[in-house]
């Protein structure tokens, strides 16, 4: 049996404990966690209606957990370490849903991705295209909507929003693109208590 010499063994140990140390000291601290909350807003008179809120679909550079701070100049960037508590997507359906039950409040207003079988008087679909901050630091939202369950559907609606954040960092963010999202829910809410009807 031959016996490798000290600093033989030294040398060939030393490189996988140096990548050990490296690891173990260059670990990232867990992410910080962010949710949009709904935002208060005007209660719009409309007949009672079963409406569901078809899962958002987002662009596919907001679909991600990291928060998007802004997409600008062919360059996206990103808050390192803040992230959604939850998927983008799931996540604005939820808040949407909520805003909307807060304005329609003689309607029941759920989210598609409820637990529970319903048959909706009407639905809405959301695609989102912007959801933020352009050069000036504030918040852009941009999106349309359409309500294929009323009787005589209208084409899709843009709607497009710009919200100043409070503040300059990732909370001043959140606390706009809700603001921003409870102002799509004012416009929604509007077209809803306008549509002519629900078709069963």
């Amino acid at each position: 049996m031959s016996i490798r010499p000290l600093r033989s063994v030294l040398a060939w140990a030393a490189p996988g404990l140096l990548a050990a140390s490296l690891v173990s000291g260059c670990t990232s601290p867990k992410p910080t966690l962010f949710s949009l909350d709904p935002a208060p807003g005007p209660m719009v008179g409309a007949p009672h209606r079963v409406i569901l809120v078809r899962e958002v679909s987002l662009a596919r550079y907001l679909d991600r957990s990291p928060i998007v701070h802004s997409a600008a100049g062919y360059r996206l960037d990103l808050y390192g370490n803040d992230w959604w508590g939850e998927l983008p997507g799931p996540m604005i359906t939820r808040v949407l849903a909520a805003d909307l039950a807060n304005r329609l409040p003689m309607s029941t207003v759920l989210p598609e991705t409820v637990a529970m079988t319903v048959t909706p008087d009407l639905s809405i679909e959301v695609s989102v295209q912007s959801f933020d901050e352009d050069a000036s630091g504030a918040l852009v939202f941009t999106a349309a909507f359409a309500l294929p369950g009323s009787r005589g559907t209208p084409p899709p609606q843009t709607f497009r929003t710009s919200v100043v954040p409070p503040s300059p960092d990732v909370t001043g963010q959140v606390a706009a693109m809700s603001q921003a999202l409870g102002q799509f829910a004012d416009a929604i809410a509007l077209s809803i208590a306008a549509a002519p009807g629900a078709r069963r």
